[in-house]
């Protein structure tokens, strides 16, 4: 290993899910946009896009503005309505489940660490049908604050007992980098949720893929196996 290379015991992988390991992003996008021109606040679809992932009450008040007060409640329930009645469309990225199958053939525990509320995280499990293989996850109900606060990856390292530099953080959205940053755990981008990888690498990714089957076709000589550049993390 190179002298401005450090390689830690990795031993978990933390997964975020919506748009890393399910192809929902868009689903959300569509759902959050039909809410929002019903409660009267329209909103540009990208601006819904650069908003997805972070914790509901800041896309909220992202999307929302001043009427975040008035109409935001409403909007996430009509957000919710409309996200689960098209949750038949989901399906798993090209590739997730065949690597959360090699990582946890490879010794690594994986840990679904997730904001999404119960019901969306049941459907998720469900596109997913891992459950057999995940060591543990996270929902809503475990954090007060979700990304990019750390408080999802405090809880996803508390539930397998492990410490930051221990495990990396998997996610498509610059929310997931930062969230893992703040943690002190290093994170691996991927651009399956929409996003550049310039935006990644500078939310703190330390790698970025195009998406699961990329890692997966790159996966021993990835930062989960192999080695990364001081200060990356």
């Amino acid at each position: 290993m190179a002298e401005n290379e450090q390689r830690n015991d990795i031993r978990a992988v933390l997964c975020d899910i919506d748009g890393t390991l399910v192809d929902s992003n868009y689903a959300h996008i569509a759902a959050w946009a039909k809410a929002l021109a019903e409660v009267e606040v329209p909103s540009d679809t990208w601006r819904i896009h650069r908003a997805l992932g972070m914790d509901s009450g800041k896309l909220i008040d992202a999307l929302l503005g001043d009427e975040a007060g008035r109409v935001g409640d409403e909007a996430k329930d009509l957000h919710k309505r409309y996200y689960l009645e098209a949750s038949d469309s989901l399906r798993p990225i090209t590739g997730a489940r065949e690597l959360i199958m090699a990582f946890t053939d490879r010794g690594l525990r994986v840990v679904l660490a997730t904001s999404a509320p119960e019901d969306e995280l049941e459907i998720l499990r469900g596109v997913l049908d891992l459950d057999d293989v995940v060591a543990a996850m996270t929902s809503a109900s475990d954090v007060e604050s979700a990304k990019p606060e750390p408080d999802i990856i405090h809880a996803a390292l508390e539930t397998v007992g492990l410490e930051p530099w221990q495990a990396i953080m998997l996610g498509d959205a610059a929310w997931d980098m930062k969230a893992a940053g703040a943690a002190g755990v290093a994170s691996v981008g991927v651009r399956s949720g929409g996003l550049g990888a310039a935006e990644l690498l500078e939310a703190g990714a330390i790698a970025v893929y195009d998406d699961a089957a990329s890692l997966l076709e790159n996966l021993e000589d990835s930062p989960f196996f192999g080695s990364w550049p001081l200060g990356a993390a």
